[in-house]
């Protein structure tokens, strides 16, 4: 007898849930950028490895793409003309000399509101949208060196402790160029300038593209139906000569890594049908989860994602639901350290299933 063939149920929320000890959370890098360990993710086979061993799985004619946003130093403190103490955390930048931040205080501040930042900077408040809130700033310098002077480094909630020097430059990525992030690509933390270089001796290029990673990224997931989470938009840009690099990759036979979820996100919403990339800027609010068909990403750098988040969908969606429900247990088990200042893994892209859907 045959039998019909039906739609998959549809996603919930806790498909992609884990319990994780709250010791394996990493809450400080560690001694050298390159001194994680590395789980390779392979289908069901599992290889624990450490981060020095990555230039050795790449081959050449590869092409490995980088994120080269810098994260700003986001978080400010002030006070309200009442007096009343405001926190602020810039979340993207309108120029010289305004932002859109989320604002946190008793009251919030309406319209016309004055605000007093550090070093007597003045801002005012010219609109709010929902979280966040238009801030019009008095400075006498752009607003990205003013927060460079006198903001601090935004920390994910889950490192329960204040910013640190350290956190200056450990929170950034060596090759970080573009001020716009308010969270760091942290698949991009574990790179030294020695282990590009040894990427570059195996005969893999490297390429870079730009995505301003923003406060969203941990905002969490509130429905249960999947279907009817949006994501917040990004604004990301692919240049000319990444485009270039990721077609000559694939008319040779090599393999894309995308070092970072947001390396991926870029590439795969500037991607076409055909699987060609095109330059230039734009936003996006690609949701990736399970089912969608990756058209130019081969091999996904990246961290241990939080339970229940869009980020650990995405990688489900590239390495398969099972092998990484597989892996994080096995990480678990491991003690591996999770999450931002956390260990890495290279997962190897699934095989896209039959009647696919494409992303949300």
């Amino acid at each position: 007898m045959t039998r019909p063939i039906t739609d998959p149920p549809p996603l919930r929320l806790a498909d992609f849930d884990y319990a994780l000890p709250p010791e394996l959370i990493a809450q400080a890098p560690p001694s050298e950028r390159t001194a994680s360990r590395l789980l390779h993710v392979d289908g069901a086979r599992l290889e624990d490895l450490r981060f020095v061993d990555l230039p050795g799985l790449v081959s050449p004619g590869d092409l490995v793409v980088f994120n080269d946003t810098r994260v700003l130093n986001a978080r400010i403190l002030g006070t309200k003309a009442t007096g009343g103490r405001i926190e602020g955390l810039v979340e993207r930048l309108e120029g010289q000399d305004r932002a859109w931040a989320q604002l946190r205080a008793s009251h919030m501040p309406k319209p016309g509101a004055v605000l007093t930042f550090a070093a007597g900077a003045q801002a005012t408040v010219e609109a709010r949208a929902d979280r966040l809130f238009l801030l019009r700033f008095a400075l006498d310098v752009p607003l990205a060196d003013w927060l460079a002077e006198h903001g601090a480094v935004p920390l994910p909630p889950y490192i329960v402790r204040q910013a640190e020097a350290v956190d200056r430059v450990r929170y950034q990525t060596v090759y970080a160029r573009a001020p716009g992030a308010v969270a760091a690509p942290t698949a991009g933390l574990h790179f030294d300038a020695a282990t590009m270089a040894a990427l570059e001796a195996r005969g893999a290029e490297l390429a870079y593209v730009t995505l301003h990673v923003g406060a969203g990224t941990f905002q969490p997931v509130d429905v249960d139906d999947l279907s009817r989470h949006r994501m917040h938009a990004e604004r990301y840009a692919v240049p000319e000569a990444t485009a270039a690099a990721v077609a000559a990759t694939g008319a040779r036979g090599g393999r894309v890594l995308a070092v970072g979820t947001t390396t991926l996100r870029a590439l795969e919403s500037a991607a076409t049908a055909a699987g060609r990339v095109a330059a230039g800027q734009r936003e996006t609010a690609l949701f990736v989860t399970p089912g969608y068909r990756f058209r130019v990403v081969d091999r996904l750098l990246t961290n241990f994602h939080l339970p229940r988040s869009t980020l650990l969908m995405l990688v489900s969606a590239f390495a398969g639901m099972a092998p990484i429900r597989a892996a994080y247990a096995h990480a678990i088990a491991a003690r591996y350290r999770f999450f931002s200042y956390g260990d890495a893994m290279l997962l190897e892209r699934a095989p896209p299933a039959d009647g696919a859907p494409g992303a949300q």
